[in-house]
């Protein structure tokens, strides 16, 4: 389908209600077309797991203008099926199609470490803060040539 709007009138015409009872489910589901707006765009909430997801930020149920109480799974399979010629794919089916690319690989490491003096969990907390690390502390430590007796003595202390 092109919009959420048109899933919602399905949704109406479906569950009973009026569209407006359904177009937050739907608008959340189709949200990452303000970052793409082509068909990849699904691989963001358009399978199984989106599902859930839905469930977790909508609840269980909601309760149309006709008084009914539809489970949100519902909605959120109905969209999909829509969406996916169907079938309801796993997060797997999508990101199994991914086209690797070499940057996706690996990180990079910055093989130019230096010693550390002083404090060594100040320094830590400042490679933390200023984005040069998302290593832990005692991994770092190992990476930045801290002698281990030291990291063992701050435990100690």
């Amino acid at each position: 389908m092109a919009h959420p709007l048109h899933h919602a009138e399905s949704s109406a015409r479906r569950f009973g209600g009026a569209p407006e009872d359904y177009q937050a489910v739907h608008d959340w589901f189709d949200a990452s077309k303000e970052h793409l707006a082509v068909f990849t765009h699904r691989a963001l909430r358009h399978h199984t797991q989106g599902i859930f997801e839905a469930q977790r930020m909508f609840g269980l149920t909601l309760t149309n203008s006709a008084g009914r109480t539809i489970p949100i799974r519902w909605i959120g399979e109905q969209h999909v099926k829509e969406d996916c010629q169907g079938k309801i794919p796993s997060l797997a089916d999508w990101l199994g199609r991914i086209q690797p690319q070499a940057w996706m690989a690996n990180g990079h490491i910055d093989h130019a470490l230096e010693t550390v003096t002083g404090d060594p969990r100040a320094a830590w907390i400042a490679a933390v803060t200023s984005h040069q690390t998302i290593l832990g502390y005692e991994d770092w430590l190992l990476r930045h040539s801290v002698q281990r007796v030291e990291m063992r003595s701050s435990k100690v202390a």
